[in-house]
């Protein structure tokens, strides 16, 4: 749903949403990724860590508990440590021991510190090895509210100042409760900053946090330049604090986290979930991931039905002739097919979405433009071979059906010449699709091959379509 990163902070922040099934899996994922890439022996920044993948908290969004979260967190922790050997703590509301409620008792010492301790009693984790991962360190993973990542940039560099404020308004320092605060040195931006968690919005709001800095930084006779939020906030969030209390940077409703959601739902909802209607609203959309590549798919799944429609009838009123086994072929043939295309309308969403995200993602460094760059080739490669398996499976539609309009009853062969033309369609609205993907590709073997096969699966649409004018 977002990533954030900045190079002072050295740190990325991804939001994710899913279903509590799935969602420990994906967790483990990038948990596994993040040892795979990171090196913290390689690694410093403003923000304290302990590992690769610092910390994993599970939110209760909607439909589900936080002692359900608090079971997930407990299972993707033991399945971590078992899966990557790395330690893992539980905190917050998954925590074992009070003294590991609080994330900063974990993260006390960073990684450099915990590889020194982590066999103290007090330190061993709650699964895997009483070691820190040589590269990756350990992992924090827990079940929380929502929290907000809320920052307050001063309009100065003295990061003592940014830090003796933090004091002052963290509740630890006696300040505000459900707030954590710690300076930071901007230096990309050449200013300080005050670095917060609001662990409780409701409780402690964001006015009241921006409004106690203000003050602690008048004392200093140093302004406000503006304050942050980092990640996504939910929208009950701004509706406590009214936004010209905040002087956000570059706010706009995308940051509402309930916003970022409901978008992420109509882009990728399931297909199999959605009736024709709604197909034909996410296809409209400007911003959909349904485009040529879905709509060619659903074309020959439909293809495919009326063939399949076309067959049970036949077969019905013909069962004990002799072509009945031709036909039980034909049907299978149509049966697989359909699967296929209703599976590929769904991954041609996600293969498109996956351009997108390369085409949007940043590039202010020439690490970046790189990282880019192969995930774009990656996104076109896997558009490519859904687009040319829907058409392959087209054409296998097609040939069926062509071989079907001389024997199926004269009062369904108007159904079978709709799906024969529909497959058509499909077949050559997949090679588009594909070609515009391929071509994308740098990569002139992989090109060579599928100009190929395009033209090969051409020559042959040309012949079923003349054979049957």
């Amino acid at each position: 749903m977002d990533t954030t990163m900045d190079p002072d902070h050295h740190r990325s922040v991804i939001t994710f949403a899913g279903q509590k099934e799935t969602i420990g899996e994906g967790a483990l994922r990038a948990i596994g990724k993040a040892a795979e890439l990171i090196d913290l022996n390689q690694h410093s920044g403003g923000h304290p860590r302990i590992g690769a993948t610092d910390v994993v908290p599970f939110i209760p969004v909607q439909n589900v508990t936080m002692e359900e979260c608090v079971a997930l967190a407990r299972q993707v922790g033991a399945e971590a440590a078992r899966r990557f050997s790395i330690p893992v703590y539980l905190y917050e509301a998954a925590a074992t021991r009070p003294d590991r409620v609080q994330l900063e008792n974990i993260r006390r010492g960073q990684f450099e510190g915990l590889r020194q301790e982590i066999q103290a009693s007090e330190r061993i984790p709650d699964f895997g090895p009483a070691r820190i991962h040589p590269s990756a360190g350990a992992t924090a993973v827990g079940a929380r509210k929502f929290l907000i990542a809320y920052n307050i940039n001063l309009d100065c560099s003295d990061v003592e100042t940014a830090r003796h404020i933090a004091k002052t308004v963290r509740f630890s320092g006696g300040g505000l409760p459900y707030v954590k605060a710690m300076g930071v040195d901007l230096k990309a931006r050449q200013q300080a900053q005050v670095s917060m968690n609001l662990t409780d919005f409701e409780e402690m709001p964001i006015h009241r946090v921006f409004e106690m800095v203000k003050r602690e930084a008048d004392q200093y006779g140093v302004a406000i330049a503006g304050s942050e939020i980092v990640g996504l906030v939910p929208q009950r969030a701004l509706d406590i604090s009214a936004k010209h209390f905040l002087k956000i940077e570059n706010f706009g409703p995308e940051l509402i986290f309930e916003n970022r959601l409901n978008a992420v739902l109509k882009r990728s909802i399931p297909l199999a979930a959605t009736g024709i209607g709604d197909f034909l609203d996410f296809v409209c959309e400007p911003a959909t991931s349904l485009g040529g590549g879905s709509v060619t798919a659903l074309a020959g799944a439909l293809a495919a039905a009326l063939g399949k429609m076309v067959l049970g009838l036949t077969l019905n009123a013909k069962a004990g002739e002799a072509q009945a086994s031709s036909l039980q072929e034909h049907l299978a043939t149509l049966e697989t097919s359909l699967a296929e295309l209703r599976s590929a309308a769904e991954r041609d969403a996600h293969a498109y979405s996956g351009v997108l995200a390369a085409q949007q993602s940043a590039q202010a460094t020439e690490s970046e433009k790189q990282i880019r760059g192969q995930k774009l080739q990656e996104a076109h490669r896997h558009a490519t071979e859904v687009a040319m398996q829907v058409a392959e499976v087209s054409y296998h539609v097609l040939q069926s059906l062509s071989e079907l309009r001389s024997v199926v009853d004269s009062q369904v062969a108007s159904d079978v010449n709709v799906g024969f033309w529909m497959a058509l369609a499909a077949a050559e609205g997949a090679l588009e699709t594909a070609r515009v993907n391929f071509q994308a590709v740098r990569e002139s073997e992989f090109i060579s091959r599928h100009t190929e096969r395009s033209q090969e699966l051409r020559g042959l649409l040309k012949q079923l379509c003349l054979s049957n004018l």
